[in-house]
């Protein structure tokens, strides 16, 4: 399995149109700014490194753009959509997912169960329908089983058949597995990761970016989008790094480039 991020694919890429701009974007909780008119461009099939001290903005980024906070201003553009201002629902249809940094899996659940919460929006029957037309129901419960099973063994092939399982027994490297495939179900264009590696050993981190980058390698066209404090992780897997403090951008490029930037060095270590 290879060590690098995969390379642009897709046609948007060659033509160097970003799938995300966002412009100007701020959010403010009372006194404190949280994002100072961020300008930030996303590029197709990118994996990009989001970092930053603690308290930098960059899960306000997130939360921002997936409609969980509105803005209090800039824009954001994804897909050539103006998503300013969307409901999380509405951002979930354009064809963003994400994951968070604390576990939002429910524990008595089945693995199978868990993924589907991820793809509830696209179920094609409702309630009444189902209880009318077994059949129908049946062909629709089974090609949603087969597409989680299949996800799922891109990560792992022995979890794959696990599905029925409850997700209380999954050690946290398989739960985080559950999480992301979650969030692939809806089959995103945008992939948002909020520290993916938390809870985790660094063996199992290791594992964990291996299965990022071959999801990412199996699905053209996937951009991806990672808050992540173990820097051993973004060196690994990004293509490129902004780096946030106090909600502004101060640097920006791969990360041997960002690394030896003073700016990074005084936000992260307070190097004078």
């Amino acid at each position: 399995m290879t060590n690098q991020p995969p390379a642009n694919t897709t046609a948007d890429a060659a033509k160097g149109k970003p799938l995300l701009m966002a412009r100007g974007l701020t959010k403010r909780f009372g006194g404190v700014v949280a994002l100072n008119e961020l300008d930030l461009d996303l590029n197709v099939g990118e994996i990009l490194g989001l970092i930053g001290p603690n308290g930098s903005g960059k899960t306000t980024f997130f939360n921002v753009t997936t409609g969980i906070y509105a803005p209090n201003g800039g824009t954001i553009e994804f897909d050539g959509r103006d998503l300013t201002g969307f409901s999380p629902q509405q951002v979930y249809h354009a064809g963003i997912a994400r994951t968070f940094q604390r576990s939002r899996l429910s524990l008595p659940l089945s693995i199978f169960d868990n993924i589907m919460i991820g793809n509830h929006m696209r179920l094609t029957q409702g309630l009444w329908f189902n209880l009318m037309n077994r059949r129908a129901f049946r062909q629709e419960y089974e090609k949603s089983f087969e597409t989680a099973r299949a996800l799922v063994k891109i990560f792992d092939p022995p979890l794959a058949d696990r599905l029925d399982e409850p997700v209380a027994g999954l050690p946290m490297i398989d739960r985080r597995r559950i999480e992301i495939c979650r969030a692939l179900i809806s089959q995103p264009k945008l992939l948002l990761l909020d520290e993916p590696s938390a809870g985790m050993t660094h063996d199992e981190t290791a594992q964990l970016m291996d299965d990022i980058l071959h999801v990412r390698g199996e699905t053209d066209g996937l951009t991806i989008v990672i808050v992540e404090h173990e820097m051993g992780v973004i060196e690994r897997i990004t293509n490129r790094c902004v780096v946030l403090n106090f909600g502004s951008k101060i640097a920006e490029g791969t990360f041997s480039e960002i690394s030896e930037d003073t700016e990074v060095k005084q936000a992260y270590l307070g190097i004078e």
